[in-house]
């Protein structure tokens, strides 16, 4: 029997794409009321990680421990597949430079703040989800810098240290802050978390529409390019990350969540790192995966689903037992 927690992340990702989309659309036409949030797009991000440092707790870390391969698979694609196929579409589709930046930097930022709860939906494995999420998240503050340093090119100034600093404080602080809160006050968070997806739309939001307030005219003028890439971006996520899982001979419930963990990005804070490191423009891309993601998330799970029907043993189990099921809150 589903939970109060479970019921609400289920309907938090169904609504998460019509309230940023309807939101995107306001900001457009409307911008004024969205300008003055510009300012506080970091504390928004700090927000939302917040919300994910309450949701985890300490089985999600066990479950590294007790799965460590298909983690490490998990978290080496999320960081090696997505930055790869964001410099690969940028060069097909021939990006300008803020375009080409802001999707690297899709690419090269975590696991999205909704992959747990489709993967859920996807009849996959929800605690591999959970955990790879949990490690790339953690990794971020290190591994994102890198990989902007090694991708970007030499035409576009990287602040290594300075994007480093600020993840450690948008993602990790927040992140084990919350973490600790969990432990300390478990029955009192449980009692909450209901509401935690929805401090994580409400955050996401926060970053989204400032940006789309800030950069209306020249959406306009890219909207199409942009969602073609962000598309192209996220199809080519699936597709590998299903293919990674498959070649390393993981249980189809494994591969499915593989798909969805580096196929997802954390569209949230791509676009906050990527307004503050470089120009509004270059956070459009997170801007739009904030809606696509969710979209194509839900397309890929009905798919799923629909074939795993088909196929009596394609909801299967691996070595630890019965495929997890339990719905956590969205991220």
């Amino acid at each position: 029997m589903r939970t109060s927690e479970d019921r609400s992340a289920a309907i938090a990702v169904t609504a998460f794409p019509a309230f940023i989309l309807v939101g995107t659309i306001i900001a457009y036409f409307f911008p004024a009321p969205f300008v003055p949030l510009t300012g506080a797009i970091t504390y928004f991000l700090m927000i939302i990680m917040f919300g994910m440092g309450l949701t985890l707790t300490i089985p999600d870390f066990q479950e590294i421990a007790r799965r460590p391969w298909p983690v490490f698979i998990g978290v080496v694609g999320q960081f090696v597949i997505m930055p790869l196929c964001a410099v690969g579409v940028a060069e097909l589709l021939g990006l300008n430079l803020a375009l080409a930046v802001g999707l690297l930097m899709l690419g090269s930022v975590p696991g999205g703040t909704s992959s747990n709860v489709i993967a859920y939906l996807s009849r996959g494995d929800v605690a591999l989800s959970v955990a790879m999420t949990s490690v790339s998240t953690l990794l971020s503050p290190i591994v994102t810098p890198l990989l902007m340093l090694a991708l970007a090119g030499e035409d576009i100034a990287i602040d290594g240290a300075g994007m480093a600093v600020t993840l450690a404080q948008t993602v990790l602080v927040p992140v084990i802050g919350g973490l600790i809160l969990r432990y300390i006050l478990d029955t009192a968070i449980a009692k909450i978390s209901p509401i935690l997806p929805w401090v994580s739309i409400v955050g996401i939001g926060g970053v989204v529409f400032p940006t789309v307030a800030n950069n209306g005219e020249r959406l306009a003028q890219v909207g199409v390019i942009v969602v073609v890439a962000v598309l192209l971006h996220n199809v080519f996520g699936y597709l590998l990350g299903y293919a990674a899982g498959a070649l390393f001979k993981l249980p189809p419930s494994h591969n499915r969540t593989m798909a969805v963990e580096i196929g997802t990005q954390s569209a949230g804070l791509s676009s906050g790192m990527a307004a503050k490191f470089f120009t509004l423009e270059a956070a459009l891309p997170g801007a739009v995966a904030a809606v696509l993601h969710n979209i194509t998330g839900a397309i890929y799970s009905a798919m799923v689903r629909r074939f795993s029907r088909a196929i009596p043993n394609a909801t299967d189990t691996d070595a630890g037992g019965v495929v997890s099921q339990s719905l956590p809150a969205t991220r």
